[in-house]
């Protein structure tokens, strides 16, 4: 499916970056298996799903897409194409689901990009695709589609891109659904059912499995957003079960940095994950085990009716979700801080926008130091390459590098942070989403923490502007970005801080300890 999508989509942010996941569901729509792609988007694949399910009715040669939050979307620019698979073509019984995530560049919005660092409402991000039956029984509905891309206050700047690349949706769909069939002729559709269920189980049994192993008791953890709003998390473990609680999280952002629960449940999901030491899918069978308690409020943000009374979300899903990893991996004490943003940079006029995320530094842990430049946790996407990024777009790459000395100091140290600087030769808005510029990746067991980000504008003219974390500007030509992305933190006291007999390799880590 993925290499489908990848193959027949036009856009540089499919086609280069790599930013699209596909999965497949069984017929209740928990997801089961899925391609290596990007976490926040597959682990929020099944509640989109299931309230797709309850919203329409999906039958043979069905095709829904859509992007809102309130149906298990993520961020107006991921739009998610789902397509229900039945033993035939036609009818039959219903075998599964296959679902794909793509990432449009340009989908409307205040701002070139699609990612207005200044929306405070969910209509200024973009067109809002509610439910939208694409196809019909086989028969296909561009023109409706078309017209609702083109419509509302804030409308595509790229219509014909975002229609190409629903397309590569729908062949990648189409690709999952025929081979799902093909099994179910070959196997069976009880034998087909059976693995399904077979794979979840095994995922149920391997997280008890690793919940047993850690201490029982509350774990918690508090991590802050450069405005200060904070994230905090309890996890009580008792023998094979544990309770993951947000009580206490901030309320709704004013901005645009609150995640829909999709999101949180792909961080939670994403975490569970690391907990389990064999290879697995991000199966939902790992939550069977758990209970997730979100509150009202920046992670659980209401959704009425009219989109002009919705939140601004398109920050969650990109920085609130690395936020969230972050704060759960702080309390089960797996590893130091990691760059906890995905440094997203947008930049476009009244034709086009242009979207990439920056790697940065990794958190180091028990063992193992941070890896430099790259990306972490719920981020999975490629840089696009020099040649096409000068060749496409009106941008000069000055500089790609590793920032030195960025990572936390520790016996384990954290991973360096990165430098790009891009040079702008027209004119065209600029749009920034980053995190960590202001509060620094933490480090454990005495490691330091990680160096905060840092952006500024350095005019043609000569004169440098200080960007904050979340920011927009107008840029000409001659305008230089310069982007310098976090460290990850260190783990671990320095060993030239330790006594000689301290300063030894260390035994294998055991797990955390609970603090109560």
């Amino acid at each position: 499916m993925g290499e489908m999508l990848r193959r027949t989509a036009v856009s540089t942010n499919v086609q280069e970056r790599l930013d699209f996941s596909c999965g497949l569901l069984d017929a209740a729509g928990v997801l089961v298996v899925n391609a290596p792609h990007i976490p926040v988007h597959l682990g929020a694949l099944g509640l989109c799903v299931r309230t797709l399910r309850r919203a329409v009715a999906m039958g043979p040669g069905d095709v829904v897409v859509t992007n809102h939050p309130a149906f298990g979307g993520s961020h107006l620019p991921d739009v998610t194409v789902v397509t229900p698979v039945y033993e035939e073509a036609d009818g039959g019984a219903l075998l599964g689901h296959v679902a794909s995530r793509a990432h449009h560049a340009e989908i409307g919005g205040s701002r070139p990009g699609s990612m207005p660092p200044a929306a405070r409402r969910l209509s200024e991000e973009g067109v809002v695709i509610p439910p939208f039956l694409l196809l019909r029984a086989g028969e296909p509905r561009w023109e409706p589609m078309r017209r609702l891309l083109l419509s509302g206050p804030h409308p595509t700047r790229a219509v014909e891109e975002n229609l190409a690349d629903l397309r590569a949706a729908v062949a990648a769909n189409h690709r999952g659904a025929e081979a799902l069939r093909g099994l179910a002729r070959q196997h069976g559709r009880e034998v087909v059912g059976r693995y399904m269920e077979a794979l979840a189980a095994r995922a149920e049994e391997r997280l008890e499995a690793a919940l047993a192993r850690l201490p029982a008791g509350r774990y918690a953890a508090v991590e802050r957003l450069d405005d200060g709003a904070e994230i905090r998390v309890a996890i009580a473990i008792a023998g094979r079960r544990a309770v993951i609680d947000f009580a206490g999280s901030a309320g709704v952002h004013p901005g645009n940095l609150n995640a829909p629960p999709a999101v949180v449940r792909s961080a939670v999901l994403y975490v569970l994950r690391l907990l389990t030491p064999e290879p697995l899918p991000l199966n939902e069978g790992l939550l069977r085990p758990v209970e997730i308690r979100v509150p009202p409020g920046m992670l659980d943000p209401p959704f009425p009716t009219d989109a002009d009374d919705c939140p601004a979300v398109v920050g969650g899903n990109v920085e609130t979700s690395q936020r969230v990893v972050d704060t759960l991996l702080k309390a089960l004490g797996l590893a130091a801080g990691s760059q906890g943003t995905m440094n997203n940079v947008l930049f476009g006029n009244d034709r086009f926008g242009y979207y990439e995320t920056v790697c940065g530094g990794a958190g180091a842990g028990p063992g193992f130091p941070g890896a430099s430049a790259v990306h972490t946790h719920m981020t999975n996407t490629r840089i696009t390459d020099p040649e096409i990024l000068e060749h496409r777009y009106p941008v000069r790459l000055e500089r790609f590098a590793i920032r030195a000395g960025s990572g936390g100091a520790g016996r384990f140290p954290g991973g360096d942070g990165a430098v790009r600087e891009l040079t702008f030769l027209a004119p065209m808005s600029l749009s920034l989403l980053t995190q960590h510029r202001v509060e620094r990746p933490y480090g454990l067991a005495g490691g330091a923490p990680g160096a905060p980000g840092r952006q500024r504008l350095v005019r043609a003219g000569g004169e440098v502007v200080e960007l904050p974390s979340v920011a927009g500007a107008e840029v000409g030509p001659g305008d230089r970005l310069i982007l310098e992305t976090p460290g990850g933190g260190g783990w671990g006291e320095p060993e030239a801080l330790l006594p000689p007999a301290a300063a030894a390799p260390p035994t294998a880590p055991g797990p955390p300890r609970s603090t109560g």
